[in-house]
């Protein structure tokens, strides 16, 4: 068991700052760019000044355990596969919704502070031994924030490629350019959460809005495989204007970014909504694909949305991969990465000899 004065004790000096003043540092991990004096921290709460040096977090988890890979939600990443997830504390936002607030929210709301106790010291390399153990093809950031410990993660990340691994963030997607670029050499994959259109509801969360596109944007640019994930909650952000406005944004960068359209519960300090219907999940779908997205899903309603967890092909529609919740009932893209039974190309990253018809465990696995 670990408490509250351990964290700044498990951290190292940041690569991502500058130096404002021979005393006062600025971070670069996220788009808020937090201007840290001597004694202070940053909005995140993890990264803070230590005599005019910034340190961050590293040597430990808060959480850690083998996931689907569909739980993140990744549908054409290594579908079918399974993904060691591991998870710190703290966020740069406080969303009133927040459905992982134990962790993300730890060192802000008291009613968190137990998951300090949940804290385990660990190296990188047992971390990537773990992985290879369990038999995951990946190694996610997940859980809290992954940009506020990035350095961590990149850290875990250079030896996970060693091994073979492929390495993926699930995100806010609240970065700054500079957190991108030292990042991009190490990962593969990025899934942001467009959580509004609208830059108001954005500023209740403690950020804007733009730089969440940017990111959306920049993660295209680099290469790096994107999925994009709306929360979709009843009055926030389910209106048909504010969905025709992110399906059409989606669409301008690629019609082919998959849009995962999730279902929301009451939870934390937003529970006046009602849970998302499944009837308002296929509206949006809808709106995606009339937007000109050839991947569109619905999830968090596992058999309650049709065929809308499956991929189908944007040819001849045939389904590709057959879904319900986290198991995979069905396989049909080829080793090539295309239709298996018209030849037409689908975006993603696929394994080069997918097992057909493969099962995924469906059920996470706590490693400790």
């Amino acid at each position: 068991m670990q408490s509250i004065h351990d964290l700044d004790t498990m951290t190292k000096p940041s690569s991502l700052v500058e130096q404002e003043n021979e005393n006062d540092v600025r971070c670069l991990a996220c788009a808020h760019h937090c201007l840290i004096k001597p004694g202070k921290r940053g909005i995140c709460g993890v990264r803070f000044n230590r005599d005019g040096k910034l340190m961050v977090p590293q040597g430990y988890v808060a959480g850690l355990q083998v996931d689907p890979i569909e739980k993140k939600p990744f549908n054409h990443f290594l579908p079918g596969s399974e993904v060691l997830t591991f998870g710190m504390l703290g966020c740069n936002f406080h969303c009133a919704f927040c459905q992982n607030w134990f962790s993300s929210q730890a060192l802000r709301d008291p009613h968190a502070k137990e998951a300090v106790h949940t804290i385990r010291r660990i190296s990188a390399e047992k971390m990537v031994q773990t992985a290879l153990e369990y038999g995951a093809k990946a190694i996610a950031s997940s859980y809290n924030e992954p940009l506020i410990t990035t350095e961590w993660a990149v850290e875990v990340f250079k030896l996970a490629k060693q091994q073979g691994l492929k390495t993926v963030y699930v995100s806010n997607g609240y970065a700054s350019p500079q957190v991108l670029d030292y990042l991009n050499p190490w990962l593969d994959g990025y899934k942001v959460d467009l959580k509004s259109m609208q830059d108001a509801e954005y500023r209740k969360m403690g950020g804007t809005l733009q730089p969440v596109l940017d990111t959306i944007q920049r993660v295209h640019n680099l290469g790096l495989w994107l999925e994009v994930v709306t929360l979709v909650i009843p009055g926030l952000n389910d209106s048909p204007e504010e969905l025709w406005e992110a399906g059409r944004f989606l669409r301008s960068i690629s019609p082919d970014i998959p849009w995962h359209v999730t279902a929301y519960h009451p939870d934390y300090k937003y529970v006046e909504a009602p849970p998302t219907p499944a009837a308002t999940l296929q509206r949006a779908a809808e709106i995606g694909q009339e937007a000109g997205l050839r991947y569109v899903y619905a999830g968090n309603l596992p058999g309650r949305v049709g065929s809308l967890e499956d991929t189908h092909c944007p040819q001849c529609t045939k389904t590709l991969i057959a879904r319900r919740g986290y198991r995979l009932s069905e396989y049909n893209i080829t080793d090539t990465g295309t239709c298996g039974f018209c030849g037409t190309p689908i975006a993603g990253v696929w394994e080069k000899n997918p097992v057909k018809g493969h099962h995924a465990s469906g059920y996470p696995h706590p490693v400790y």
